[in-house]
């Protein structure tokens, strides 16, 4: 991955994430490149990271050896139609744009693209996101190794089947905002009772991160560790009382599921629209 010429098509947050995280990893900034639309935007990664900004796609992705999508799932086709004359089978794509399928992306870049879809979530921008992958038709092993180390500078990954990925979205994709709002509950909760905002919130994400931490660490089933919190009789069981009683369990698994409904909406909606034409 050292030697290799990045070159990043939208350079959003997700793409300025893994711009850190291939910098951290001891990729020269002289390797990447950004597109970007507005001169400030440009100015501003140049100053922050020291890699090369432009404006122009074409020039980006014919001078790099690993091509990433990072446009919105809208602008994909406009996109992919620019780009397809450059990109040929000596170069690696990889498309962080949800909903939108390889077969689509493989077809209007031409025959033998080599195509690795992935689906990372937003705790990317602080070093702990977490990333599924799938390889296309015409990708090797190599290729998908090749992207899960690129991910993995920026949190965890999981290679799956792609027809996983619209499932992957509705978790972990679509999951951070999930987190925030249970966080902001937690805080409003702690408001309610005497805390002040300030300490509320600090407690109620803090909570989060460290409960998620010791499962991850540990490899204990989060029941386990839910029963060593709660004690006969106890504050904990008096409210995980309510929660069940409010079905806070399978409002989240509703959620999931209707999350995951949407992103294969918005894929067949991108094939129906000409997306794979």
């Amino acid at each position: 991955m050292m030697g290799s010429r990045f070159a990043f098509l939208g350079a959003g947050n997700m793409a300025e994430a893994l711009i850190k995280g291939l910098l951290r990893a001891g990729v020269k900034p002289g390797h990447i490149a950004a597109t970007v639309r507005r001169a400030e935007r440009k100015a501003e990664l140049e100053k922050a990271h020291g890699i090369t900004a432009t404006t122009d796609n074409v020039a980006a992705a014919k001078d790099a050896e690993v091509v990433v999508l990072c446009v919105k799932p809208q602008a994909m086709r406009k996109l992919l139609v620019q780009v397809a004359p450059v990109i040929d089978a000596h170069k690696l794509v990889i498309s962080v744009a949800a909903g939108v399928p390889i077969a689509a992306i493989e077809r209007k870049l031409g025959a033998g693209s080599r195509v690795v879809r992935a689906m990372p979530n937003t705790p990317a921008l602080v070093g702990l996101g977490a990333t599924a992958l799938s390889g296309g038709e015409h990708a090797t092993a190599e290729d998908v190794a090749f992207a899960e180390e690129l991910f993995k500078a920026v949190g965890i990954t999981t290679v799956v089947d792609e027809s996983l990925l619209d499932a992957v979205t509705g978790l972990s994709g679509s999951g951070p905002a999930y987190v925030f709002l249970m966080i902001e509950a937690l805080s409003d909760a702690g408001v309610k009772v005497g805390l002040s905002r300030h300490v509320a919130l600090k407690l109620a994400a803090q909570t989060v991160l460290g409960s998620a931490r010791l499962l991850l660490e540990t490899g204990a089933h989060p029941g386990h560790l839910k029963d060593q919190v709660t004690s006969p009789g106890g504050t904990a069981i008096a409210g995980l009382h309510t929660l069940e009683a409010g079905g806070l369990r399978t409002t989240l698994i509703d959620a999931v599921e209707a999350a995951t409904k949407r992103a294969r909406e918005l894929g067949t909606q991108f094939l129906e629209e000409g997306g794979a034409t």
